[in-house]
C-alpha cells in the first residue's frame, strides 16, 4: 500500500507551533523581501532550481559546523550540507585558515600552481581505478568531459544511462531524468525523452536503460553495442531515489561493457563521500572513467574526470591529443587548498565514524516508521540516508511514486521541519550528514520528523 502526505497549502496550527522557528514566514521577514527583490531580477528568483521552495525559500546569513542561521537570526541543524558538498560542515576552522593564507597569495592564474598537483596525487593514490585526473568547475561539466572523453577513445557516438538518473545538465546526460508515465515508453525498452531547450535529434544517441533490470539491459546494451562509447552509471543514484543496485547488478555492467568494447563510466559527483575510496570501490566494481565533485572541492566550485593511464591519453596534449579541455578557472589554486585540505581530514577513521551515523540515522528512521505504523522504506548508504512513503516493492525508476522533485507534499513536510530546526530538501526526505554531527543532532532529526509527519497527517494513496 502506498501512502502520501495530506495536501495542504499551509501547516496547520499547533499547540507548540507558537515555540517553532516561523520568522522566515511572517509578513516582514527579511527573506520574504530578499525573494521579492530577486524574483524581480532572476528567472522564479533564484539562480538554481535546487533550492527554490514555495512561497519562496530562507535566506542563509552564516553558519558554523552543522549549523546555519538564517536572516532572521534562527538557527537550524543543516541535513542538506549544499547537496552533500559540505562534508566536513560550514566553515571548518582548518580549511578557513589554509584558505585565507591562499586567498592573500593571489586566486587565479595563467599557470599551473603546486595545490592542483598535490590533490591529483591524492585523489589518484586514494581511488584504485584512477591513474591520472583532470579538474574543471562543476560536477556537470566533469561528467560532459568523462562523455567526450568516452567518445574520443572509442570512436563511437551513443552512451547509454538510467532512466530517471540525475547527471548534471549536459544536453546527452538529461535525456529522461525525469520522464511522465505517459512518455516514459515499455518498461524493459524505455523511451529516450529529451528536456525542453534540447535538440530533439540527442534522443536518438541516448539508450535508456531501467534500473536494476538485468536482462532488460542485456539486451539493449547488445542491440546498440557497436555504436556505444559508454554507460553512464551513479553507483546508488539519488534520481532513483538510492534504490541500491540488486545483488550482481553492478558486477553484471562491468563483465558486460568489458565484453563489447563499451567504458564504464561511474558518476561519483554525490556518491563519492560514501567511502574513503569512493562508491564504485565500495560496490566492488572498477570502471574505466568517473566524475567527481562536491566534497573535492571543499566548499568552492569543483569537478574532476580521473580514469586509467591509458584512456585519459585523450587529453595529452603532449601525445596524440583527441579532446581539447580549457576552462579559466580549472584547479584554481583556492578551491585545490580548500579540497586538499578536506580530503587530508577525511581520514579511513573519518569516514568510518561518518558512515557508522549514517547507520545509526537510518536505523532509528526504520524503527521511528514502523513505531508510529507508518509504512516507509529507508535508503541510502554511508553519511546519506532517502526514507520512501510507500510499502510497495522498490525497483527502479518507475517503481518510486513517494519520491518526487515536484510534488507539494515534500514542500509541506520541508516546512514542518524548517520551523522544528531541521534542513531538509523540499524535494523528499532526502538528508546527510557531516563530521560536526553526533548522535544527539541524529536524535534530534528523527524526533523532528516524526512530529512533523504526525502534524501532517498521512492518508492512504
Amino acid at each position: 500500500m502506498r501512502y502520501s502526505f495530506l495536501s495542504m497549502s499551509h501547516p496547520p496550527e499547533s499547540a507548540a507551533s507558537a515555540k517553532l522557528a516561523t520568522s522566515y514566514r511572517s509578513a516582514h521577514s527579511r527573506s520574504r523581501e530578499l525573494y521579492k527583490r530577486a524574483a524581480a531580477v532572476m528567472p522564479g528568483g533564484n539562480t538554481r532550481h535546487s533550492i527554490a521552495m514555495a512561497p519562496y525559500p530562507i535566506y542563509a546569513a552564516s553558519a558554523s559546523g552543522c549549523r546555519v542561521t538564517d536572516v532572521e537570526g534562527d538557527e537550524r541543524i543543516d541535513f542538506l550540507n549544499n547537496y552533500t558538498s559540505l562534508i566536513l560542515g560550514h566553515a571548518d576552522p582548518q580549511v578557513t585558515t589554509a584558505v585565507q593564507r591562499r586567498v592573500a597569495l593571489g586566486t587565479a592564474f595563467t599557470m599551473p600552481a603546486p595545490e592542483d598537483v598535490e590533490l591529483a596525487e591524492l585523489l589518484a593514490a586514494r581511488i584504485p581505478y584512477v591513474d591520472q585526473i583532470r579538474f574543471c568547475n562543476s560536477g556537470s561539466e566533469a561528467v560532459m568531459l568523462a562523455i567526450k572523453a568516452a567518445r574520443a577513445f572509442t570512436g563511437r557516438h551513443k552512451i547509454a544511462k538510467f532512466e530517471g538518473a540525475y547527471h548534471g545538465i549536459y544536453d546527452y546526460v538529461e535525456v529522461s531524468e525525469g520522464p511522465t508515465a505517459d512518455e516514459w515508453g515499455e518498461a524493459d525498452a524505455p523511451r529516450s525523452v529529451t528536456e525542453p531547450g534540447t535538440p530533439p535529434s540527442v534522443a536518438a544517441d541516448v539508450v535508456i536503460l531501467p534500473w536494476n533490470r538485468l536482462e532488460a539491459c542485456r539486451e539493449l546494451i547488445a542491440r546498440h553495442s557497436k555504436d556505444l562509447a559508454a554507460i553512464l552509471v551513479d553507483p546508488m543514484p539519488l534520481g532513483i531515489g538510492m534504490i541500491q543496485p540488486r545483488e550482481g547488478f553492478l558486477e553484471f555492467l562491468r563483465e558486460e561493457t568489458a565484453h563489447h568494447g563499451i567504458l564504464l563510466v561511474a558518476d561519483e559527483v554525490l556518491n563519492f563521500r560514501i567511502s574513503y575510496h569512493g562508491a564504485a570501490h565500495a560496490f566492488g566494481i572498477e570502471p574505466d572513467l568517473a566524475s567527481f565533485g562536491k566534497i573535492i572541492g571543499g566548499g568552492f566550485p569543483v569537478g574532476a574526470v580521473g580514469g586509467s593511464r591509458r584512456v585519459m591519453s585523450v587529453f595529452d596534449h603532449t601525445g596524440s591529443l583527441k579532446v581539447h579541455h580549457g576552462g579559466t578557472f580549472n584547479a584554481n589554486p583556492v578551491t585545490m587548498t580548500a579540497g586538499l585540505e578536506t580530503m587530508r581530514q577525511m581520514t579511513p577513521e573519518a569516514f568510518d565514524r561518518l558512515n557508522g551515523l549514517g547507520d545509526y540515522i537510518r536505523d532509528r528512521l526504520t524503527r521511528m516508521f514502523h513505531d508510529s505504523g507508518v509504512p516507509a522504506q529507508v535508503c541510502g548508504r554511508g553519511s546519506m540516508f532517502v526514507a520512501h512513503l510507500t510499502s510497495g516493492e522498490l525497483v527502479d525508476y518507475r517503481s518510486l511514486r513517494g519520491f518526487s522533485r515536484t510534488s507539494p507534499a515534500y514542500g509541506n513536510l520541508c516546512h514542518e521541519m524548517l520551523q522544528r530546526g531541521m534542513i531538509i530538501s523540499p524535494r523528499g526526505v532526502f538528508g546527510c550528514l557531516s563530521t560536526p554531527m553526533r548522535e544527539p543532532e541524529a536524535d534530534a532529526f528523527v524526533d523532528a520528523l516524526d512530529d512533523s509527519i504526525g502534524q501532517l497527517g498521512i492518508q492512504p494513496a
